[in-house]
């Protein structure tokens, strides 16, 4: 399958994210396997809005595992309930960090990380991933992100 990302200028935030739902229709595929369209999903999330990290945990056993990402090296595990993507495991619900310095028991994967939103990702009402997303820039996530991010992992 070919596909080309082709971002318009000026756009919103809300209408880059309808933008984003409707290439990440087009370019997610239930025939294949679910790591290719977590890879594709996270490549396009970061071509659309740059972020300092954008990508997937999964849950393997008792841990979150990291799965395809955009950005610099990351954690390869987290427990349940600990850090952003571990309290989102444990409450089932996203996560909006304005500050990660002032989260409990953040964890530090980059010390260029100052907000951060975590999203769940269920299938079968089961969460088997989240897909975590990291910004240079404090308080950068907001209910628009909420909104938008939710609706993108349940393509998946």
């Amino acid at each position: 399958m070919s596909f080309t990302t082709n971002i318009p200028q000026g756009l919103s935030k809300t209408d880059k994210y309808k933008q984003l739902l409707s290439d990440a229709t087009h370019l997610v595929d239930e025939q294949v396997d679910i790591i290719a369209n977590m890879a594709n999903l996270s490549r396009l999330i970061f071509d659309y809005f740059s972020h300092h990290w954008v990508g997937f945990y999964r849950v393997n056993d008792d841990q979150l595992v990291l799965g395809p990402f955009q950005g610099p090296v990351a954690c390869t595990t987290i427990k349940f309930g600990q850090g952003v993507c571990g309290k989102a495991w444990q409450e089932g619900e996203t996560q909006l960090v304005a500050d990660v310095h002032q989260f409990p028991g953040h964890i530090a994967c980059s010390a260029l990380s100052n907000s951060e939103i975590v999203v769940p990702c269920f299938k079968n009402g089961e969460l088997f991933a989240v897909l975590d997303i990291d910004s240079e820039h404090f308080n950068q996530f907001d209910s628009t992100d909420r909104k938008y991010l939710e609706q993108l992992v349940s393509l998946l």
